[in-house]
């Protein structure tokens, strides 16, 4: 590790070590005045304890971890040691410098050593699914899909049932040697409008606001199942999948009233999640893209969506992903987006892309998809399909 990324590293660790005493004295203030401080004590060391496995785990040393906690026995061991420790220093009359000291040597020790554990984990365990959405929305979009999944380059697909080469892209997939089970890639926000929908198809929002106000979500939700439903039929005709793996288009399958009704549906046996780690080493400009390009905004609606749908995948016994990466940089993954996305995923977790070939955007335009007529006339999606043509091939 060089000089600045030493000092940056320390920098944080201060930071994270300050906060945790802070929250230390504020719990002990708090109970202090009615618990004995032999037990206040204690439960302010363990409060402050959680708080410096979280914070070192996602802050400190963030490119070991790559966002994630650390194994919990690290949080006991550390627990365990402060407690022994300074409990044992004053019966040896220590100096004061080595009742400060000495607790916070072991500390970094042990946080290291975590920190070089989690970086062990991950590096065994291997590389994540790439996944590319809309196939079977355009022809150039099957022309990449399909060349990637040749070259070995694309682990999965989701096809669109109501694009307009649906049909022809299910049947191009089931020929490829290895092909992998399609996913269905539900689209609420644009399209056709699904036959009795007249409030269908529905942006991301008003389907959000549509699930926190009751009256509107009652009078939704007849119109989610049956455009579900028939999608799901579609597919299945379609693939002759008759269990169902399903994401949606622009997520919109982790909008809540959507997500109940995915959940009632029996064929579905896995359902894609946004849980998506900040990644690391990113240079400036890209945050500051991912800002002005409404990236950020995207993750911060989606990952508490995803955390309530984790819950009730869970209950409903339903598989999904471990973690993900396609918000922050949603169209743009390429270059240095793309590098930090696999660095900070492992196996379990899927990477999300969307390459295309030229499309068309009057035929889409045609096809009532207008928010992908834009999003398919830029040159990312080339540049995309270029950047991940470059990969390692995919088992």
């Amino acid at each position: 590790m060089n000089l600045p990324a030493a000092l940056n590293r320390l920098v944080r660790y201060g930071a994270i070590g300050l906060i945790a005493a802070v929250i230390h004295a504020a719990v002990l203030l708090s109970l202090g005045s009615w618990l004995p401080l032999s037990l206040a004590n204690p439960i302010g060391f363990l409060t402050a304890s959680i708080a410096g496995y979280l914070g070192h785990a996602l802050v400190t040393f963030r490119e070991e971890t790559g966002g994630r906690r650390f194994a919990r026995r690290w949080l006991l061991l550390q627990y365990a040691v402060n407690i022994s420790v300074c409990s044992l220093l004053p019966l040896l009359n220590a100096p004061t410098v080595v009742l400060v000291f000495t607790p916070t040597a072991l500390n970094a020790l042990i946080w290291n050593r975590a920190a070089r554990g989690a970086l062990h984990q991950r590096q065994r365990l291997g590389r994540p699914a790439i996944h590319a959405d809309d196939l079977g929305l355009a022809p150039g979009v099957n022309t990449a899909i399909l060349d990637l999944a040749t070259a070995g380059r694309l682990t999965s697909a989701s096809l669109l049932v109501d694009g307009a080469t649906a049909e022809s892209a299910a049947e191009a997939w089931r020929c490829l040697p290895k092909a992998h089970p399609l996913v269905l890639h539900l689209c609420l926000t644009e399209g056709p409008q699904p036959q009795h929908c007249p409030d269908l198809p529905a942006g991301f929002g008003a389907l959000l606001l549509s699930s926190l106000l009751p009256p509107k979500r009652r009078a939704l939700r007849t119109q989610v199942v049956q455009s579900i439903q028939a999608q799901i039929h579609r597919f299945q005709q379609l693939t002759g999948q008759h269990q169902i793996q399903l994401d949606g288009h622009q997520h919109i399958h982790l909008v809540p009233l959507v997500l109940d009704v995915v959940l009632g549906q029996p064929e579905i046996v896995w359902v894609r999640t946004t849980a998506e780690p900040l990644p690391q080493g990113l240079p400036l400009e890209l945050w500051i893209k991912a800002l002005r390009d409404g990236g950020l905004l995207k993750w911060l609606v989606l990952q508490p969506l995803t955390w309530l749908a984790r819950r009730k995948l869970k209950a409903a016994g339903i598989r999904t992903n471990q973690r993900f990466a396609g918000v922050l940089f949603t169209g743009k993954m390429a270059g240095a987006a793309l590098d930090a996305a696999e660095r900070s995923l492992g196996d379990g977790d899927l990477l999300l892309a969307h390459p295309a070939a030229a499309v068309n955007p009057d035929q889409l335009e045609q096809h009532q998809f207008h928010r992908s007529a834009a999003f398919f006339s830029s040159p990312w999606r080339q540049h995309e399909w270029k950047a991940l043509r470059t990969r390692a091939p995919r088992g």
